[in-house]
């Protein structure tokens, strides 16, 4: 089954290779269809962003699309970044910056109320703009400094409960293990067949 991700991210697509491995679809990115547009991601919550790329990826290339929308929802900042964590400090993929703004903000927040999640929507859409959802959470903690040089984004200040260690001290079939994404990239595998039978 071959499924096209609506992103050119590079490391989402090595992400999503290894969560969905064991399941039957070959998975290509938007680098195959260099003439499909970006799609802004104008929707108010992870699913409505995921919805909208999977159902424009889709009608552009006829091929069942799947996409995600995640981020970091911080507690003491009353969920944001959110939807906005890509682009926070005002400059979209940079990673470090963003990551310097959200420590910066919580600065003088105490270590027990320093509770953040990693939050993903995966969204598949057949060509006839069919669409299922999936949703994952991991709930944790942010650290006063990053730590680690694996992952990508925020995991460097970000420690999952239970964990002693940030996402980005873990090796990549660790944190896919328990990562929002894994979690809703699985939920979501099953589901992708049911947009190509009915």
């Amino acid at each position: 089954m071959r499924v096209v991700l609506a992103t050119r991210n590079r490391h989402k697509l090595e992400e999503l290779r290894r969560i969905l491995a064991a399941y039957d679809v070959e998975l290509t990115s938007l680098e195959e269809f260099p003439d499909v547009p970006d799609v802004a991601e104008t929707g108010a919550t992870f699913a409505d962003n995921a919805i909208l790329k999977a159902q424009a990826v889709a009608s552009a290339t006829g091929l069942v699309a799947v996409a995600d929308d995640s981020g970091l929802s911080v507690d003491a900042l009353n969920g944001m970044p959110g939807v906005l964590s890509a682009r926070w400090s005002g400059r979209h993929g940079d990673d470090l910056a963003n990551l310097e703004l959200v420590l910066a903000q919580v600065a003088d927040v105490p270590d027990e109320r320093r509770g953040a999640a990693f939050v993903c929507a995966a969204a598949a859409c057949g060509p006839d703009r069919r669409v299922v959802l999936a949703e994952g959470r991991v709930e944790g903690t942010l650290l006063r400094g990053p730590r680690g040089s694996n992952g990508f984004g925020y995991d460097p200040i970000f420690v999952p409960i239970g964990e002693t260690r940030t996402t980005a001290e873990m090796s990549a079939e660790e944190k896919d293990a328990i990562s929002h994404r894994g979690l809703a990239f699985r939920a979501l595998a099953p589901k992708i067949g049911d947009l190509l039978s009915l």
